[in-house]
């Protein structure tokens, strides 16, 4: 990053000076006298911040709604502060929000120095504090802190931003030791919709039964190890690949991590399903006792058909688009309890536990107890063009990944 100027500013004749302002409040990349072929930003004298975001105007497909905007940010003063970002995920739920589809609308507003209203996109990630106001400071904070989002529609897929304390969380000191900025940004959605949902539902015991499909997704990757850990054993449901290769790698994959049983949904509907859960569950006498569904239609319908009497149903994703059919007879005759769990909402109500849910997901994880999700890292430097990075973005829409995209930010 660019150093601010710190001696006095040369005396302008009146012919130079709009060109000079323009350069103070606008982030127009100069020319290097070093490397004239290199492009690196404008910083104000002024203490004025440059940044760039991925932003929307209206809703629509990422690819033709999103667009790189630049903008400036001002000193903070009072409760304000500046945030440069260090890891912000691509998560479905933000590729929901853009799409105008997920019930947590983004903020739109023309402070970011446009005629219209825009919105930045991106729920999670983490920040570090780089400049900050007085009453931020009598509030806790302190320049170079780490910062996580309080809830979601904060636009999180930019380099800088403005905020105040009541929008943000702090990790302490003893929550970063050891923690990359990966693993703290991708903390506070995905593992915590795991931990929760394990729970708070039903009291499983050691040795007792769960099913999930998503299974080699970020929630799912986390119930297994969460589960493992804490002596539940687990039924894992994927999506059969044309390439059986690649099937089995990741069945041995999610196996290497905790997974007791994996299978896909083709076989999950398969007619022998009774009788192979019978041969996992010691003839049928460890019941499976909860269900966490991110898919819903036949597969999610099937998946409740293997739950004991009395077991809970919770549904947290709707993956397939398909409406979640549940049969009279599960609620009649079985007693299954079907629920739906929106962390956003549980974090909101209860902000302690959140922060404790945080803490506790990053202990294991420092400790070893908990592995990350493979990642698609994703370099976003100063000079990184709009058109690349939204082609990422493009990416997670598309087929299979190799690992969820994580925006990493670089010299910005």
């Amino acid at each position: 990053m660019a150093t601010k100027l710190l001696s006095p500013a040369p005396r302008l004749s009146s012919a130079s000076r709009p060109k000079t302002l323009q350069c103070l409040h606008r982030p127009r990349p100069i020319q290097s006298p070093l490397a004239p072929h290199q492009q690196r930003r404008c910083i104000s004298a002024y203490g004025y911040e440059q940044a760039k975001a991925l932003a929307f105007s209206s809703y629509g497909e990422p690819p033709a709604v999103l667009s790189l905007h630049s903008h400036s940010i001002a000193p903070p003063h009072g409760s304000l502060m500046t945030l440069r970002f260090l890891a912000s995920p691509i998560n479905p739920a933000d590729i929901n929000q853009i799409q105008g589809v997920y019930p947590s609308k983004p903020t739109f507003t023309t402070a970011l120095g446009t005629a219209h209203p825009i919105a930045v996109a991106g729920n999670e990630g983490v920040a570090e504090i780089i400049a900050l106001g007085d009453k931020a400071r009598g509030e806790g904070f302190k320049k170079d802190d780490w910062v996580l989002m309080k809830a979601p529609g904060f636009g999180t897929w930019r380099t800088h931003a403005s905020a105040t304390g009541e929008q943000v969380v702090k990790l302490e000191e003893e929550m970063r030791e050891g923690i990359s900025v990966v693993q703290a940004g991708t903390v506070s959605i995905n593992p915590c919709t795991a931990y929760r949902m394990l729970r708070d539902f039903t009291e499983l015991k050691e040795g007792e039964w769960f099913i999930q499909n998503g299974a080699n997704s970020g929630v799912g990757r986390a119930a297994i190890q969460l589960g493992r850990r804490w002596g539940y054993k687990s039924v894992n449901v994927i999506r059969g690949r044309e390439d059986k290769a690649a099937e089995g790698k990741l069945k041995e994959e999610l196996r290497s991590i905790g997974a007791d049983v994996v299978v896909t949904d083709a076989e999950l509907q398969s007619q022998g399903i009774k009788d192979m859960a019978k041969e996992w569950t010691n003839g049928g006498r460890e019941p499976i006792r909860l269900a966490l569904n991110c898919v819903n239609g036949k597969p999610a319908t099937a998946m409740a058909k293997l739950l004991a009497s009395d077991a809970h149903f919770v549904t947290y994703g709707a993956m397939s688009k398909q409406p979640l059919t549940i049969p009279a007879s599960m609620l009649i005759f079985k007693n299954i309890h079907f629920h739906g769990f929106w962390v956003s909402r549980w974090a909101a109500q209860n902000p302690e536990e959140k922060k404790k849910t945080v803490a506790d997901v990053l202990d294991l994880t420092r400790t070893g107890q908990f592995k990350d999700t493979p990642v698609d890292e994703i370099k976003w430097e100063w000079e990184t063009k709009g058109e690349e990075l939204i082609a990422k973005v493009k990416d997670t829409l598309e087929g299979y990944r190799e690992g969820k995209g994580v925006f990493v930010f670089g010299k910005t």
